[in-house]
């Protein structure tokens, strides 16, 4: 098979400790779990960033936040203050395009929280999904299905699992391949959105489970300081108020498990969907999400960024990444340090398009030697950036550099021995026995980071961003009052 159908599924905000087969015994998860079973599961995949549209724009464009310019969430509130029907990556080549001029039918169906949502983005032939980043309800959301706009009264995952099956029975017996990718909007793990029990159909399943998967420890210090910071900003929205109050909730935890499950059954609808219409022998699944998800990890619940200086801890940026299907191997545990953007060389790969290229310099490595049960190797690092926070993370090591060029804002890089504190509790940043690994590493990150950002989102360097930050001031008080994202409003 040489033009594979792809079906690439996006969860938002899930770790890959949520999943059964990364070893959660608490959480169900029989239909990923099994697909892991009959493909490769990748161990030791990684996010670039621990935000939800800076981590989608990567994978779509193979680059590092500081290449294309999204360094956090596109907060909609500020959707007046965009291009008309702006893209956010429309300026770079991305996997949607390549794929459509490989022959591809092209669909988006689920959250797109890369610009505008109104119109068609990306050379999506198919576009269905709905207007907001943020959910503030699982229940009840405007949807954009094609160029129609109405409300939909029941779960928006189940809306976007019944749009996938109604789109692959369109498909079926088409000469064409597609590429849909799912993007769903779940399970989240933010308030009000997992406030209280689930009401999925899935919420009796953890009505007696007792959590011990998730840690249970006291707020993080740096938690604090950005819910401060937030408040001394000039007040907080009641999504910003999870990093408080979320840690030691039983409920919402039962709750987020419960999406999880949700998300779970309605993959397991779709791969039976393509069973019964016999494209499963010609397509490649692909599932991972966006980012991970602290549940009280080193005192951290949320994204990166729910902490200043954002956490680089592991479950933040631990993805899964699964792929099977369309005759490649089965059965195979890859447990070499990968990033999220070999997504971009890889799906090009796939579809036949092996010399495209990110637009800019990319450390992307196409992942088809491992699909094809040939000896590969991982990289021996993988990079993350969270605004004021770039790190490195080897087989052994875990070093955060952050930013110096505030002096209102001091912040303290932070390095971990993950052979002898794989919890990454010991802070080693003052040990003087460890200042010669610290140096390489801090070479390391710079050289990198020196090799793949753009001048005009280099941060550091007095760069900005295509929107918003999380910590504005903390930029005007090193570049100046005047320093402001492009659109800002």
């Amino acid at each position: 098979m040489t033009r594979p159908n792809i079906l690439l599924f996006m969860a938002d905000n899930q770790p890959a400790d949520l999943l059964g087969c990364y070893g959660n015994d608490e959480v169900h998860t029989p239909h990923l779990d099994g697909m892991a079973r009959r493909g490769v599961r990748f161990d030791s995949a990684y996010c670039v960033n621990a935000m939800c549209s800076p981590c989608r724009a990567s994978v779509l464009t193979g680059l590092m936040p500081s290449q294309h310019g999204i360094h956090n969430w596109l907060d909609d509130k500020l959707l007046d203050h965009w291009p008309t029907n702006w893209s956010a990556i429309g300026e770079f080549a991305n996997i949607p395009t390549i794929i459509k001029q490989a022959g591809y039918a092209t669909a988006l169906i689920g959250k797109f929280h890369l610009g505008v949502p109104f119109v068609p983005q990306l050379a999506f032939d198919h576009w269905v999904t709905f207007p907001h980043g943020h959910t503030t309800s699982f229940y009840g959301n405007e949807v954009i299905d094609q160029e129609e706009r109405y409300r939909f009264e029941g779960h928006t995952v189940d809306y976007f699992t019944d749009k996938t099956i109604e789109y692959l029975e369109h498909r079926a017996g088409q000469d064409d391949p597609f590429f849909a990718f799912v993007p769903y909007n779940g399970p989240y793990g933010h308030w009000p959105a997992i406030k209280g029990r689930s009401e999925t159909e899935f919420a009796a399943l953890y009505d007696d489970t007792d959590m011990h998967s998730v840690p249970r420890e006291g707020l993080s210090s740096d938690v604090l300081e950005r819910f401060g910071l937030r408040v001394a900003e000039g007040g907080v929205r009641e999504q910003f108020k999870g990093p408080l109050l979320l840690p030691n909730n039983v409920e919402s935890l039962r709750n987020y498990f419960a999406q999880v499950s949700l998300i779970d059954s309605g993959v397991g609808r779709i791969l039976a969907t393509l069973e019964r219409l016999k494209l499963d022998d010609d397509t490649i699944v692909i599932y991972t999400s966006d980012h991970g998800f602290s549940l009280g990890h080193n005192g951290v619940w949320g994204h990166g960024a729910a902490a200043f200086p954002a956490s680089a801890h592991r479950p933040s940026y631990h993805i899964p990444l699964i792929i099977s299907g369309g005759g490649l191997e089965e059965n195979i545990v890859h447990d070499g340090l990968v990033s999220q953007i070999d997504l971009f060389p890889t799906l090009a790969a796939l579809v036949g398009a092996e010399r495209a290229r990110p637009s800019l310099q990319s450390p992307a490595r196409d992942l088809g030697p491992v699909l094809r049960g040939e000896e590969a190797e991982g990289a021996d690092a993988v990079f993350y950036e969270q605004e004021e926070t770039r790190a490195i993370r080897t087989r052994e090591w875990l070093y955060a550099m952050r930013f110096k060029g505030s002096e209102t804002y001091p912040m303290e890089d932070e390095m971990y021995c993950l052979t002898d504190d794989p919890r990454e509790k010991a802070n080693l940043i003052r040990a003087p026995e460890f200042a010669e690994k610290a140096a390489e590493l801090r070479d390391r990150i710079t050289t990198f980071f020196d090799a793949y950002t753009a001048p005009a989102y280099d941060l550091w360097q007095g760069g900005a961003a295509k929107s918003n930050v999380t910590f504005a001031g903390l930029w005007q008080d090193a570049w100046g009052e005047g320093w402001a994202p492009e659109f800002s409003g």
